[in-house]
């Protein structure tokens, strides 16, 4: 039974106390564990009997039933019990709690990422809730950065939400970006995204970008100078009359869902250092012919943002520049 289930608890390389009443079972067990490669393992001299006997606290540490639901990221060796731990220490801000934060804000919860911020002015209207799954029709009228906040505590409650009730602007984006590990772009204007990228670059932080149109959608990371940036993709805003917004083309509800769940994808493996992350890689999604192609993209030695790390750009508005995609 102990090697049935010890790789959903450790790793090959974790520390693994076993004890008994006496421990002499446990003697067996651990080197029984040690011959199938766990070779931290130990037992429990005297078993719990001499602990007890020597007055010893007896109690589960405070954190390991809230492991429990973290039990299939442990039984993988790339993330293991090293791993969620790091998961539980890092922070992923997302920027829109809309179609592509929605998703991502979910399962980045569910993995347990110690804090996520939610960043949007925005409240929950009645159209949005055919593709932004984190609001319900009884939180209508909401801020919905308090309505993701509570769905998302819902889920797990041993994480932090922080809620940012704000527009992302020049004024405040610095601050916003500062605090946390990587950022989900999951904003839904051409504005907010150039000046995200203009802001990564002087905070240096990665950005896990995604966006949707129709039956269409896109996912790359932009690893501030060790790779392309948004820039380097697309190097000026539209004009306004190349970008309609959702309520003008439309979207189909599940599209958003799809790429968000790369977007939280992608986070992850930034946080833990696993895979082939999508930096020089832009991915594009068709869910009319259910086609999924890559797109190899460079850093442009003279792009107007990153082609200078000692000299980033500095942060501007663009709404006069193109209009906001609704």
């Amino acid at each position: 039974v102990l090697m049935d289930h010890i790789a959903e608890v450790a790793g090959p390389g974790d520390p693994v106390l076993v004890y008994c009443q006496v421990g002499l079972r446990s003697l067996k067990a651990a080197e029984m564990l040690r011959q199938a490669g766990y070779g931290e393992s130990v037992s429990l001299a005297g078993g719990v009997d001499a602990w007890r006997r020597y007055g010893l606290p007896w109690s589960t540490p405070d954190h390991q039933p809230e492991m429990a639901r973290y039990q299939r990221h442990l039984r993988l060796q790339e993330v293991g019990s090293p791993g969620q731990q790091k998961l539980l220490e890092s922070s992923v801000l997302i920027l829109g709690a809309g179609g592509l934060g929605s998703p991502a804000a979910l399962y980045l919860a569910a993995a347990g990422i110690g804090r996520i911020g939610l960043v949007d002015a925005d409240r929950v209207d009645l159209s949005n809730l055919q593709r932004q799954v984190i609001h319900t029709t009884a939180r209508v009228g909401e801020p919905k950065v308090t309505s993701g906040a509570r769905t998302l505590s819902d889920l797990n409650p041993e994480i932090v939400v922080e809620t940012h009730e704000t527009r992302f602007s020049a004024n405040n984006a610095i601050d916003l970006l500062a605090g946390y590990d990587v950022v989900i772009d999951g904003a839904d204007n051409f504005p907010t995204r150039y000046l995200l990228n203009d802001a990564s670059l002087i905070t240096r932080t990665p950005v896990v970008h995604g966006s949707v149109f129709r039956f269409e959608g896109q996912a790359s990371v932009f690893q501030p100078y060790e790779g392309p940036c948004y820039r380097c993709l697309f190097p000026h805003p539209p004009p306004p009359e190349a970008a309609p917004n959702c309520a003008e083309a439309g979207v189909l509800g599940v599209l958003p869902g799809i790429i968000g769940t790369l977007q939280a994808t992608e986070a992850i493996k930034l946080l833990l250092g696993i895979g082939t992350s999508l930096v020089g890689t832009l991915l594009y999604y068709d869910s009319l012919e259910q086609t999924m192609d890559r797109f190899r993209v460079r850093r442009n030695p003279n792009c107007t943002a990153c082609s200078d790390p000692s000299d980033p750009p500095a942060l501007v508005e663009y709404d006069h520049l193109c209009r906001p995609m609704t």
